[in-house]
């Protein structure tokens, strides 16, 4: 019960890091996602072929390389980023090519009755995107959006290689201290566990409540 008490503060605030670098790099993936589904779908051959490069690459090499190329690799073309820009960056990439993914098939699944229908009316591409085609798609992407912010929660841990004090990288110094590996590493894994499963059920909870609107 000691060594609970002295370590949980110090765990806790490790983990307030850990949702902090959950949160926005899910706010700059959602951004980077959406506007790679749109660059994918469009017409304009250029930005198709860089936007299917970028997640081709970023989908098909391991987050644990990115993280490396990033911190260790940029240095050397004279872009030297610290330790937490350079996870942000990293998981904000990789969550945007799995996140244009699912953008892209949630904009290519609104039925194209609805695009005609938005032409007859003189409506542009733009309005026609802004106010039927992007809000339809939005609540059917918002699943698969839960799911990878929780495996972005998940994936913070790695960051822990390059320094980055989030919950793993605090729970190896605690145990550096008092050489109680198996006691440490169950108390982070509850409070991951802790973590997920509220932000899980709060996101299940919008999730249904969308769901309804999009009945109605």
């Amino acid at each position: 019960m000691s060594l609970l008490a002295e370590s949980l503060p110090s765990l806790l605030t490790a983990t307030l890091m850990t949702i902090v670098l959950a949160v926005v790099s899910m706010l700059i993936a959602l951004v980077l996602g959406f506007f790679t589904a749109l660059a994918r779908i469009s017409k304009i051959q250029v930005l198709k072929a860089i936007a299917s490069i970028y997640v081709s690459i970023f989908r098909g090499t391991p987050l644990l390389v990115q993280i490396f190329v990033i911190y260790y690799g940029l240095p050397q073309i004279d872009i030297q980023l610290e330790p937490i820009p350079s996870g942000i960056l990293a998981l904000s990439l990789n969550a945007g090519a799995y996140l244009s993914e699912s953008f892209r098939a949630a904009l290519l699944s609104v039925d194209r009755g609805q695009h005609e229908a938005a032409v007859s009316l003189g409506m542009t591409y733009g309005q026609m995107m802004r106010r039927i085609i992007i809000p339809q798609s939005i609540r059917i992407a918002i699943p698969t959006m839960s799911n990878t912010y929780i495996i972005l929660i998940k994936d913070t841990s790695l960051v822990s290689v390059i320094t980055v004090t989030e919950l793993l990288q605090m729970s190896s110094l605690i145990i550096a201290k008092t050489f109680e590996p198996l006691t440490i590493y169950l108390i982070a894994a509850a409070i991951y566990w802790v973590v997920i499963t509220f932000f899980t059920v709060l996101l299940d909870r919008m999730e249904k409540r969308t769901s309804k609107h999009l009945v109605q």
